[in-house]
This record gives structure tokens, C-alpha cells and sequence, in this order.
């Protein structure tokens, strides 16, 4: 399977009317992805792990453009709840980043990819206690479907390479090589949530 392949919410053509629904099954498809890159090796591993790779860009950066400033603005404490998220996808980042570095038959490869997988499950669990829960307590269906429809243009202009230390849409645009790519991730989910 390759790059253009990787598995995005929605694939299985169920309706994306709810974001929380969107990013749930995200969350999925990043589990069986590590489940791949831990049960292949040679070829297989380095495709399973070039697709979690992209797939963890995508989420982390639909996160960035969507779901957290939603959380600041409509989540009672929303500032602290996406501080921690974000401290947590910087640690993700880095080791995400080191492994990507690596080659997938290194000795070393597993073991790293055995603490991300801790981190990101981590993660992922505090994002649906902290977010994902107060997210649909705190909209209308009409704004999980708007915010889904982000998500979705947020994944078709994501890096597929883990950038740590920009865990902002802000920072994310002054990385130079992908300030285009970010620009274009911005508009698309200013576009798909109807602002100019």
C-alpha cells in the first residue's frame, strides 16, 4: 500500500456528520496501523510505518486547525485543556520524529516506536476524556458536522512529515518548505467552517 493510500477517517464511507465521530475513528485506523508496523518487516514495516506517519500528521494537524481553538473558545478551563494536548503531541512529535530518522530494521526501531505508541495512546485517551466529550456537550449537530467538514479538509492538505515544536497553525505556517502546504490547510478549513 502506498503514501497516497493511507487509510482517512471517513474511508469507510460512513457519514461525517460529527467530528468527534471523525476523529474516533481516526484513532482506530492510527491503532491498526501500529499494529502493522509492529506484525511486518522489511518493505511492509517501512510502508505501514511511512502510512502512520502521514496519518498522525493529518490527525495532530486537524487537531490544530479544528478542534483546539474550538476547545479554547467553548470549553469551560479550554486554554489548559489544550496546553496539555499540545505539550503531549510536542513529546509525540519529537519521538515521531527521531524514528523517522531511523531506518525501520534499526534494533533500536522497535523499542522507540513501543514509547510512541504509549505516547500517542495517551494522548488519545486524554483528547477524548477532555475534548472530544466536552466538543459534543457543548455544539449542535449543525457545528460537529461544520467542524467534520474541516477535518476533512484539514487531512487532504496535511504534512506527511511530523514538524516538533509547531504545535500551532502560527508556527506551523513559518516552516518555510511547508508554509504553502500550511497556507492552503488554513484556507481549506476556513472554507469548509464558511469564514472568509
Amino acid at each position: 500500500m502506498s503514501e497516497l493510500e493511507t487509510p482517512q477517517a471517513g474511508d469507510d464511507h460512513a457519514s461525517d456528520i460529527d467530528v468527534v465521530a471523525l476523529l474516533m475513528r481516526q484513532h482506530g485506523d492510527i491503532r491498526n496501523l501500529f499494529d502493522e508496523v509492529e506484525q511486518s518487516r522489511g518493505e511492509e514495516r517501512r510502508d505501514a510505518f511511512r502510512r502512520l506517519v502521514r496519518l498522525l500528521a493529518v490527525h495532530e494537524t486537524a487537531e490544530e486547525e479544528v478542534v483546539h481553538p474550538f476547545v479554547r473558545r467553548a470549553v469551560e478551563g479550554g486554554e489548559q485543556v489544550v496546553r496539555d494536548r499540545l505539550a503531549e503531541e510536542k513529546s509525540a512529535k519529537e519521538t515521531l520524529a527521531a524514528l523517522d530518522d531511523m531506518d525501520t530494521d534499526d534494533p533500536e526501531f522497535m523499542p522507540r516506536l513501543m514509547r510512541l505508541r504509549t505516547e500517542v495512546q495517551e494522548h488519545a485517551r486524554s483528547e477524548e476524556r477532555y475534548e472530544f466529550s466536552h466538543i459534543r456537550r457543548s455544539t449542535d449537530v449543525t457545528n460537529l458536522a461544520a467542524m467534520a467538514r474541516a477535518v476533512k479538509a484539514a487531512e487532504a492538505m496535511a504534512p506527511t512529515r511530523p514538524h516538533p515544536g509547531v504545535e500551532s497553525a502560527t508556527a506551523n505556517v513559518a516552516l518555510g518548505p511547508v508554509a504553502a502546504l500550511m497556507d492552503r490547510t488554513k484556507d481549506a478549513v476556513r472554507k469548509a467552517m464558511g469564514k472568509s
